[in-house]
Parts: structure tokens; C-alpha cells; sequence
């Protein structure tokens, strides 16, 4: 029989995050029907639109719904890694844009080589972009103690505009009419997944990493040094003589080059050219994706997918019930607040008044 010793604690404290996610999904659904209706829509048809547009056949289920959710993956990899070892990497959305820009620009260049030295040419560039866009503010938080938030989310708009700056400049199509680049080399394009469809290899890259990412997590000395910093890295430097430091940097810099393998696998698989505006804020909602997750990687991959539905079921979601599909970004905003809200009760014990004692310590 398990009590309240050790194991009644790991066994509760592994079902929480599964709890929080389900009652998030709950309460997210509750809100936004509310939402809806007081919109002068009705949920029960912006839901069946919605399920129609994202898993209403096989060909959409895959075609279109899968093929959206793996940038999402990546990149809620990207951020859960990060959030585990205690780094706010907010920077997934110009790391991804460096990633895509390298991908391209090797996708380009080297349309002489077989698609065997090509393809992992491309995503390698986009592994090392990534990581590179992250080494300043990486930099800037263990050598003078800036904090992340901040400079991660201003690198985002450098990414984005270099990006634009390189499709209207150096990278522009040949013709000089359109912001994109030249179509990739053909040997530079991911394989598809399943013939026939849309789905390409990429999708099966983000679930091993997602895979390989658990065991390393929860199988590895390096693993448990990263969940350690992340839940003290003080405490971790003490009793553990980990050096938080180094743990740090390392995170930093997988998570830039993880959220930058995502804008290469989009080149490479998807648009097979760089675009101005390639992200419509897939590095913004994987922090809704890996919140949701509870920053475990098989859980992002399950919630990757159901906001890969959200993105793809949103034209339906306008076509058929006539709502705005800016409404699947409000989800989405809604989905992190029920996250950050229902652990903030989890952590206080329900209580949420002012001044009232939170944990086991002394008074609030």
C-alpha cells in the first residue's frame, strides 16, 4: 500500500501534470464556449466545423493536420527542454526564423550534392542557426545576469526581420518580384512520410526526438541534472555538486537549435523556399504546447497535434460557422492561462486570496 512517504508523493506528483492539462482542456472549453455564445456564436457548430476541418477524413487528417503540427512539436520541444532546466527561452519564434534562413540559403547553394548529404546539410545548418540565435542571450544571462524573457523576445524580432530582410535582399527570387526565395533543390526537400500525401519525414524527426528527449529526461545522469537545476539550481549546486552553470548553457543552446531544426524542416519539407511572415507564431503557442504538456515530450507530442487540429480545423472553423479564426489564437491564449492558473492552485492548496501562507514555509 502506498502512503504519504516517498512514493505516494512520486505518484501523485506524476499524475499532476496529466490533471492539469485535462482540467486546462476542461476549462478552456467551458470559457470559450461562454465565449462564443456571448460572440453571438454557437459552439456546438464552431466545434463540429472544427473537427470537420481537422480530422474529418484521413487525407486531412493527415495531409494537413499532422503536417501542422510539427513545427509546433519542435518547437514545444524546444521550450519544454528549456522550462525544465529553469531557462525562459521565449526566443523559439526568431530561432525558428534563423533555422529556416540557413536551411534555405545551404537548400539553395547546394543543388549539386545527392538528397543523402543534401537533406542532412540543411537541417544541420538550421540545428546550428538555432543554437547560434540563442548564444547572446544565453551569454547575456550566465555572464551578466540578464534575464532571458526579455532578450529572447527581442532576438525574435531581429529573426523576423532578417528573415524579411534576406527575401527582399540577398535571397529574393531571381525575378525580383515576390518576398521569397528560389525554390530549393529538389535533393534539398524532405522524402514523404506516406506516398501519396502531403506528410513528409519531418514528422517522424519530431516523434523520435520527442521519444529520445523522455528517456534522456528521465534515464540519464544528464537528464536528472537538468530536472534537478531546473527545480533548484542552487539546491542542485549543494547537495548534488551540479554545476547549474554549465547545465544552463547547454539547454540554451539544444532548445535554440531544436526550435531552429523546426524552421528548417518547414523549408525543407513544406514551402521548400523561405517566405516573409513563414510563422504565423508557431514559437509563441509552443509555450501553450509545452505548458499543456506539462513539459513532458511525449505530452507535447500529443499536444502538439491538438493544436496542429486547432490550425488546420480554423478555415473550416470561418468557412462553415462563420467565426473568425482568430479564435483559435484566443484558445490558445486561453489554454496557458487555465495551465498557469490551475498550478497556481495546485501549488497554494486552492487558496488564492492575498496574504494568505503558501506552501510549507512561513507566511506569504
Amino acid at each position: 500500500m502506498v502512503d504519504g512517504g516517498a512514493g505516494g508523493r512520486f505518484a501523485r506528483t506524476r499524475w499532476e501534470p496529466v490533471a492539469i492539462s485535462l482540467g486546462a482542456i476542461g476549462l478552456t472549453g467551458l470559457v470559450g464556449a461562454v465565449l462564443l455564445l456571448a460572440g453571438g456564436f454557437d459552439p456546438l457548430a464552431a466545434a463540429a466545423a472544427m473537427v470537420r476541418g481537422s480530422v474529418g477524413s484521413w487525407d486531412v487528417f493527415v495531409s494537413i493536420t499532422l503536417v501542422r503540427s510539427v513545427p509546433l512539436i519542435l518547437t514545444g520541444l524546444a521550450v519544454a527542454l528549456a522550462f525544465r532546466a529553469g531557462v525562459w527561452n521565449i526566443g523559439a519564434e526568431g530561432q525558428l526564423y534563423a533555422g529556416a534562413v540557413a536551411a534555405a540559403g545551404v537548400g539553395l547553394a547546394g543543388g549539386g550534392l545527392p538528397a543523402v548529404l543534401l537533406v542532412p546539410a540543411v537541417l544541420c545548418a538550421a540545428l546550428a542557426a538555432g543554437a547560434a540565435w540563442a548564444v547572446l542571450p544565453m551569454l547575456m544571462r550566465v555572464r551578466l545576469g540578464v534575464g532571458e524573457v526579455i532578450t529572447t523576445i527581442l532576438m525574435n524580432f531581429v529573426g523576423i526581420h532578417m528573415a524579411a530582410y534576406m527575401v527582399h535582399g540577398p535571397l529574393q527570387e531571381s525575378r525580383g518580384v515576390f518576398p521569397q526565395t528560389d525554390a530549393i533543390a529538389e535533393a534539398a526537400r524532405l522524402p514523404p512520410l506516406l506516398p501519396g500525401t502531403r506528410l513528409h519525414v519531418g514528422f517522424a524527426v519530431a516523434a523520435l526526438l520527442a521519444l529520445g528527449m523522455t528517456v534522456f529526461l528521465h534515464r540519464s545522469r544528464a537528464g536528472f541534472r537538468i530536472r534537478a537545476v531546473g527545480a533548484s539550481p542552487e539546491a542542485a549546486h549543494v547537495s548534488g555538486r551540479i554545476d547549474a552553470r554549465r547545465v544552463l548553457v547547454g539547454c540554451f543552446l539544444v532548445s535554440g537549435a531544436v526550435a531552429g531544426l523546426a524552421g528548417g524542416v518547414e523549408v525543407a519539407g513544406v514551402t521548400h523556399a523561405l517566405y516573409e511572415d513563414l510563422s504565423p507564431g508557431w514559437g509563441y503557442t509552443a509555450i501553450a504546447v509545452a505548458l499543456l504538456a506539462g513539459l513532458e515530450p511525449l505530452g507535447v507530442l500529443v499536444t502538439g497535434l491538438l493544436f496542429g487540429a486547432l490550425q488546420a480545423g480554423a478555415g473550416a472553423m470561418q468557412r462553415d460557422a462563420g467565426i473568425p479564426a482568430a479564435w483559435v489564437g484566443v484558445v490558445e491564449a486561453l489554454v496557458i492561462l487555465a495551465v498557469l492558473g490551475l498550478d497556481r492552485l495546485r501549488r497554494t492548496g486552492g487558496r488564492v486570496l492575498p496574504g494568505i501562507r503558501i506552501g510549507g514555509g512561513g507566511g506569504a
